[in-house]
């Protein structure tokens, strides 16, 4: 049966920081950015929140900057290899994650089979944030089944790898589970533990398990 793996990229895939700073820097307001990070990882503001917030920042946001956030973010290194691998394995990799899609779907290019974030308006921005596009860590398991059913494989066969809270449940959903520089709140969790730059090297934990 082909596996599926799941990785969330802020603070994931992102070392030490997540595609809303890096956007944010491009724009001079990284800080505003850190401040909004900071309040939804500390439980201050949901992801409703948090989404509006940022939108109104990125008021001035165009393709330009986007771009130019992908390309120096602080990535870890391996990520196109590992997915590779997966590849020719016969096996799936995904991306799943609360940041703007318009960020993440450029990882399709790297060689994800999907990539999912958070749906914001097309930039520049003309129109308000439909909240009902927000993610949440909730719907990181509801698109996990959906591309469970997709790429006919079941949870039983997922792998999970995360940092943070808004991947707590999709922990808790899949057998096997990365945590990736993770904070606390996976603390006992997860079924293996790293910290690092290298994703090849998170990914051989579990490739040495299975």
């Amino acid at each position: 049966m082909p596996r599926l793996h799941l990785f969330d990229l802020d603070g994931t895939l992102l070392y030490g920081s997540s595609a809303p700073q890096e956007i944010s820097r491009q724009i001079g307001l990284e800080a505003e950015a850190v401040a909004l990070d900071q309040a939804i990882s500390a439980g201050r503001i949901g992801p409703p929140e948090y989404a509006a917030q940022v939108h109104a920042l990125w008021a001035d946001l165009r393709e330009e900057h986007v771009a130019a956030a992908f390309e120096g973010a602080p990535w870890l290194s391996g990520i196109k290899d590992v997915w590779a691998e997966i590849r020719s394995n016969g096996d799936y990799c995904a991306v799943v994650s609360l940041s703007p899609s318009f960020f993440v779907e450029r990882l399709t290019a790297w060689g994800a089979h999907a990539a999912y974030g958070s749906r914001f308006p097309a930039l520049p921005f003309s129109e308000p944030v439909d909240l009902a596009g927000i993610l949440s860590a909730a719907a990181k398991v509801q698109i996990a089944d959906r591309l469970c059913e997709e790429f006919g494989v079941m949870r039983a066969d997922c792998v999970a790898y995360g940092d943070s809270l808004s991947d707590k449940a999709l922990f808790e959903t899949v057998p096997v589970s990365v945590a990736v520089n993770a904070d606390r709140h996976l603390a006992g969790l997860a079924t293996h533990s790293y910290v690092g730059r290298d994703l090849w090297d998170a990914y051989e934990l579990v490739r040495r398990s299975l």
